[in-house]
């Protein structure tokens, strides 16, 4: 036992001297190898945490999203289809909600428009997220105004601005009581943007959802986990382009890294060489090949994995923000829960450690093999 340990004693000594002998090289193909690993780790945590944060803001949200289709567009439905709703067996609760989109001419902005269920917002009151907050300049107790459907402009009061945790889903969100939101969009009595479906027992979600589509044809109802089907969709397509657009430097840094392990100088075949002639086995060689390319390809890998962990959760992705959050005026300011998916890493770590480790080891053996003689005088 004791001799083995001295054995691999000798072995870590000399693969950390020959490392640092060809310094230049490795620090050359670390740092490729580091940005490599950070660029596509950064892609994939900041994909993870924005479907992360997506369930769980709609894990709040009503079972069920009822919408009346007009030409196979969505129309304004009768809050009369709520009751014929509510007759559903199982069906525990349903709402009509009034919402829409108002244009900011001055801005190029486009609020979301919602009533209140808070019953102390009077009407002429208003609470905005900070998003509209910051671009219109408008704090509680200020003057805001909008252009209403008839052209005449309907001046609120802002009641005040909605806390900052609450930005990723209120940035753009003006929040006013019903019969301000019916002057504003001129909408009719009776009548709501879309309705809510509380079900007793989410597995009966899709036997509801069918029984409503069969009762009121003229209606699409949309179930939550439908939504977040489409959010992943969104997001794993967005970064999907995004690493389809960096495919390109992977495939270079794979080129540069098969090269680098795999051509073998003249003077680490000489090497190989001398540690035959004085007693080394091929075994020997090999596991010191392999612990030098482990060396390298691990602390590459593990110090992108920290690099990219930092950017996305604590410089909330600045690099590829634009492209996975999509482009927009309010643009809400957030930091992401950290959550890193354990088989997205294991993966990465498979792709990018593995053939690396690999490739330093056959030119190795093939060197090893040869009679010590030869490889010397090569």
């Amino acid at each position: 036992m004791r001799r083995w340990i001295e054995k691999q004693r000798c072995l870590l000594d000399f693969t950390l001297s020959s490392l640092l002998r060809r310094k230049g090289k490795n620090i050359a193909l670390a740092v490729v190898y580091t940005l490599i690993v950070f660029t596509l780790a950064s892609v994939m945590m900041f994909t993870q945490a924005l479907k992360k944060e997506a369930s769980l803001i709609l894990r709040e949200t009503p079972e069920i999203l009822v919408q009346k289709l007009a030409a196979g567009r969505h129309d304004l439905i009768p809050l009369s289809y709520a009751s014929r709703i509510g007759q559903i067996r199982g069906v525990a609760e349903v709402k009509g909600r009034l919402w829409g989109y108002y244009f900011d001419p001055v801005m190029g902005a486009n609020y979301t428009v919602m009533v209140s269920e808070d019953p102390s917002l009077d009407e002429g009151e208003i609470l905005v997220g900070k998003g509209i907050s910051r671009l219109r300049q408008v704090y509680k107790s200020n003057i805001l105004s909008f252009r209403g459907c008839d052209g005449n402009y309907l001046a609120f009061k802002i009641k005040g601005t909605f806390e900052a945790e609450s930005e990723i889903i209120a940035s753009d969100l003006v929040l006013c009581s019903e019969s301000d939101f019916r002057r504003l969009f001129g909408t009719p009595g009776g009548y709501a943007t879309d309705l809510t479906v509380k079900v007793k027992n989410r597995k009966e979600i899709p036997t509801i959802a069918a029984k409503i589509l069969q009762i009121l044809p003229d209606t699409r109802p949309i179930r939550r986990d439908e939504i977040l089907r489409t959010y992943d969709a969104v997001f794993d397509w967005r970064g999907g382009i995004l690493l389809a657009v960096l495919a390109g430097a992977v495939l270079a840094f794979i080129i540069f890294a098969w090269d680098r392990a795999a051509g073998l100088s003249a003077e680490e075949r000489r090497e190989i060489g001398i540690l035959k002639a004085i007693g080394w086995e091929t075994a020997d060689v090999l596991q010191m090949k392999f612990w030098e390319g482990l060396t390298i390809s691990l602390s590459s890998f593990l110090l992108g994995i920290l690099l990219a962990y930092g950017h996305v959760h604590f410089f909330s992705a600045g690099l590829f923000e634009p492209v996975l959050k999509g482009w927009s005026v309010l643009y809400p300011k957030f930091k992401l829960v950290p959550y890193v998916d354990p088989y997205q890493v294991a993966t990465l770590f498979f792709f990018t450690v593995m053939p690396y480790t690999v490739a330093t080891i056959v030119p190795s053996w093939r060197a090893a093999t040869i009679d010590p003689d030869s490889v010397m005088r090569y």
